[in-house]
């Protein structure tokens, strides 16, 4: 997934530059709150948030799976939690517990163990990639009965998967669908081809700050430099997969030949030519029988 291009105009929210700029830029909040309101699906519009910079360190990226997170509080309490996943994460499901169960235990501890007044806890994850057995790009989980009651609300798992995304612009209708489509096109669009409800205020605004085209030379110079950690972190990671995969096959190249060695049918140049391995290597092995 190339995120960052210098022959695109626009930087993708899905890159760690992109979602610090949107979702995360404390200057302003008006993007990241129609986002959080379309992504909880409320009527009732949240009209301030303070970023926790204690929770969770703030905005951070894991170089080695593209993880961003986030976590703010509204007007009212509310804590939200924001994680953003680009790589294959299977079992993403147990972070979002240990991050929003992390949350429940600061807020019960600030607050006496006063159960009876908790704020609600939203854990949000927006992922590339699917993880859950479902249609839906959108998944909004509570505590439920098996009989599908709900048992309790004040905590609420969201987990949007953007591949399971398909609608084209003619079919965009609510605000969610108007954010994942912007997420998922935005830095691939031509300016011929720009959505109408691209000019609505809460996106214009999280467009410019995406427009290469408007940087100040401070900002060209930070993207610059995201980039080329962004790089440096994708050529690291990649390596250390081929060498973790190179491993992996030379330990299974090894029981192998062991196994071979020991049923004592096959000789040494028949062993090395069915495992695809020198002789040297099968003599080497047999030699520390």
């Amino acid at each position: 997934m190339d995120l960052y291009s210098e022959d695109r105009r626009f930087i993708s929210i899905l890159s760690d530059y992109g979602f610090k700029a949107t979702f995360g830029n404390e200057a302003d909040s008006l993007f990241l709150r129609v986002a959080l309101q379309a992504l909880i699906k409320s009527e009732t519009p949240i009209r301030d948030v303070r970023f926790d910079k204690n929770a969770f360190e703030a905005l951070t990226i894991d170089s080695r799976s593209g993880i961003f997170d986030l976590a703010c509080t509204d007007e009212n309490g509310t804590q939200f939690i924001v994680e953003m996943q680009l790589g294959l994460a299977p079992h993403f499901v147990q972070r979002m517990k240990f991050y929003a169960l992390h949350k429940f235990n600061t807020v019960v501890e600030r607050g006496e163990f006063d159960y009876a007044n908790l704020p609600r806890i939203y854990a949000i994850a927006i992922l590339v990639k699917n993880i859950l057995p479902t249609t839906r790009f959108h998944t909004v989980a509570n505590l439920r009965s098996e009989q599908g009651e709900t048992i309790d609300s004040q905590m609420t798992f969201i987990i949007v998967e953007l591949a399971k995304f398909t609608k084209s612009i003619a079919e965009v209708e609510t605000d969610l669908d108007k954010l994942i489509y912007t997420m998922k096109t935005l830095h691939t669009t031509e300016p011929t081809q720009y959505p109408a409800f691209w000019n609505e205020e809460w996106l214009r605004r999280a467009i410019e700050e995406l427009d290469t085209r408007k940087m100040t030379p401070e900002e060209r110079a930070y993207f610059a430099r995201v980039t080329a950690a962004n790089a440096e972190a994708v050529k690291a990671e990649k390596q250390r997969i081929k060498e973790a995969k190179e491993a992996e096959n030379l330990s299974v190249k090894t029981e192998t030949v062991k196994n071979l060695l020991s049923l004592g049918i096959l000789t040494v140049s028949q062993i090395a030519q069915t495992v695809e391995v020198s002789e040297d290597f099968v003599h080497k092995l047999a030699s520390n029988r």
